[in-house]
């Protein structure tokens, strides 16, 4: 047998072929052989191609001359800084160090870090994992680990859409912050603008005259609900007013950049990104220096650490620490598996896994050190304690507490420049002009907050769930992790594997059930949302991964054959069993798959 492998390898691929019924397309261009058995797997081997083949694993490697092949990252660095652009965001500045003071301070880096190893990080290594070995997209490779269940794929194309739809705004915000900013004294400075109130007061100014009230609003509040965002023209989402043709043209602006950044692919976006990824980086050292050396910024930094651990007994902090970690890492968009997918095959994906998250993490926390000085020096300057500063979240943070900070501090045009062209880079590196129409109009800040609550948040976990058990009890962990030793040499341990299979579905399911047992109250400014808002964001979210059990209905509807010969749901509790079997089972289907 040993010598007809060698010299008639030819008629054997043929054999081959027959067996698993692979078309010239996706013909293999490399057998693996080992000691143990197993069953064919890998890029062209649909769903039902399991052969055995004893002493003999046949594993696809490679798509075939006759496809294009897929174009790959000049560098390895294009490819960590992109990956390390994606994961570092807009919520790792404004999200994680809130989310970190409100639940326990330093306590919560415990939750946190237990959060990341047996959550996040796994699913991070497990879609950089699957799309490096298949090479595929978010919706092509599932025709290789498990057809039914291609509907996660367009699942994350729309998630990716409504993603874009509320970033790219806030970037249009940045972008026009960022322009106001070249002059001598910043807008938001000063009471005496055309949008200014009565109540408007410069309560950090020189002036011992100053009184501050109840009822007072700071010039940078006013700044950004009036001029910025034009909120009070907008009783709510039932009527959102006209659109802001200034945001209009910074969004457009915003677009050109971002079209320009990937015309050609990964040759273009890996050298955009060794801007766009390292200059935050330098723009939060130089402003970790500065806040470190304004009065008050101790006060900051005490409040940020000091820990509580009686909070650790509260059940939202576990929850808010799991959400913080997945949402931070970014599993289940489909930018892990596209960036992955253009790697050489034997990239060690597990050491950038461990790399890139590592990285992430420490950029949170060293970004909540960029804040909390910051918000030090103004609690110093108000004479208030840090949590009544420190009580706005998300893009307020940015827009008004932090950009009043800047515009106290000595050269403050070249900081506000500086910070402002960092956010936009961040959201550069996670980011549709039309759609994004009606978050530009005088109400569209209502919008935006209403998706970012309910577009992405439990959709997209729903989703990576779905995708998990997908693999490592469908697909098989051991199928995968054979996946994985033809691509880096070694097989994955014990931990990996006890993650993918039940520790990571667990973690999914927990947050779930939180967010639904304990939604959250949403809110902007002044303004409550109102019940009917509520039902319509549970729809926003149900229309992104309502794509998953259509698609498995129309592929049950499409199928050649009975319902018995499909075989397409045996039972759970045998394929959780079977996943850490020596042949791991998938679905079966008669079906051939485009």
């Amino acid at each position: 047998v040993f010598v007809l492998l060698l010299t008639s390898r030819k008629v054997l691929m043929q054999c081959v072929f027959r067996t698993l019924g692979i078309r010239k397309s996706k013909q293999i261009l490399c057998l693996i052989t080992t000691c143990a058995g197993g069953t064919a797997s890998g890029p062209g081997v649909g769903t039902g191609s399991s052969m055995p083949l004893g002493g003999l694993r046949t594993l696809v490697v490679q798509q075939t001359s006759l496809e294009r092949p897929r174009e790959t990252w000049s560098k390895k660095m294009d490819f960590l800084l992109s990956v390390i652009g994606y994961a570092v965001d807009l919520g790792n500045v404004w999200r994680f160090p809130y989310i970190c003071y409100q639940n326990g301070g330093g306590a919560f880096l415990l939750p946190y870090l237990l959060m990341a190893v047996f959550g996040g990080v796994p699913l991070f290594y497990m879609e950089l994992a699957l799309g490096q070995f298949h090479r595929s997209g978010c919706i092509s490779i599932w025709k290789h680990i498990c057809p039914i269940f291609k509907g996660i794929g367009f699942a994350i194309c729309i998630i990716a859409l409504y993603i874009a739809f509320y970033y790219n705004t806030i970037m249009a915000w940045a972008l026009y912050y960022l322009l106001s900013s070249f002059q001598s004294t910043l807008p938001w400075t000063t009471c005496t603008n055309s949008w200014n109130t009565a109540n408007c007061n410069r309560y950090m100014s020189t002036d011992h005259n100053v009184s501050w009230s109840n009822s007072s609003i700071s010039p940078a509040e006013e700044f950004y609900t009036r001029q910025v965002l034009q909120v009070h023209l907008s009783p709510g989402l039932h009527e959102l007013g006209s659109i802001s043709w200034q945001l209009a043209l910074c969004l457009l602006f915003i677009f050109t950049i971002v079209y320009f950044s990937i015309w050609k692919g990964v040759k273009t976006s890996g050298k955009v990104v060794w801007v766009t990824a390292t200059f935050p980086y330098l723009v939060l050292l130089i402003l970790l220096v500065r806040g470190a050396t304004l009065p008050g910024a101790w006060r900051g930094v005490v409040f940020y650490l000091k820990p509580n651990w009686e909070k650790l007994l509260t059940p939202s902090v576990w929850i808010d620490a799991a959400a913080q970690i997945f949402f931070s890492l970014g599993p289940g968009f489909g930018v892990l598996l596209a960036f992955a997918s253009y790697n050489p095959f034997h990239n060690n994906c597990y050491k950038d896994a461990l790399v890139t998250s590592s990285v992430n993490c420490l950029t949170s926390f060293l970004s909540g050190f960029v804040i909390f000085t910051v918000l030090g020096y103004m609690a110093e300057m108000r004479q208030q304690d840090v949590d009544a500063v420190a009580k706005d979240a998300g893009p307020s943070l940015l827009f008004i507490i932090y950009a009043e900070a800047i515009a106290n501090m000595p050269a403050a045009t070249f900081f506000a420049i500086i910070f402002f062209l960092m956010i936009i880079m961040l959201g550069l590196d996670s980011t549709v002009f039309i759609k994004s129409s009606h978050a530009l109009s005088q109400g569209g800040a209502f919008v935006v907050k209403l998706f970012e609550e309910y577009a992405t948040g439990p959709s997209v976990i729903t989703v990576v769930l779905l995708e998990v058990i997908a693999v490592s009890w469908f697909y098989g962990t051991n199928r995968f992790c054979n996946d994985i030793q033809v691509m880096l040499g070694f097989y994955p341990g014990w931990f990996w594997r006890i993650c993918w299979v039940a520790i990571c579905p667990c973690f999914l399911l927990f947050i779930i059930i939180s967010f639904l047992a304990f939604p959250p109250e949403v809110k902007l400014f002044h303004y409550h949302y109102p019940q009917w808002t509520t039902v319509l964001g549970y729809c926003i979210g149900v229309s992104s991964f309502i794509c998953v059990p259509a698609y498995m209905v129309y592929h049950l509807l499409t199928a050649k054959g009975t319902f018995m010969q499909v075989q397409v749901l045996p039972s759970l509790l045998f394929i959780f069993f079977d996943s850490l079997s020596t042949n791991p089972l998938i679905l079966r289907s008669s079906l051939s798959y485009p």
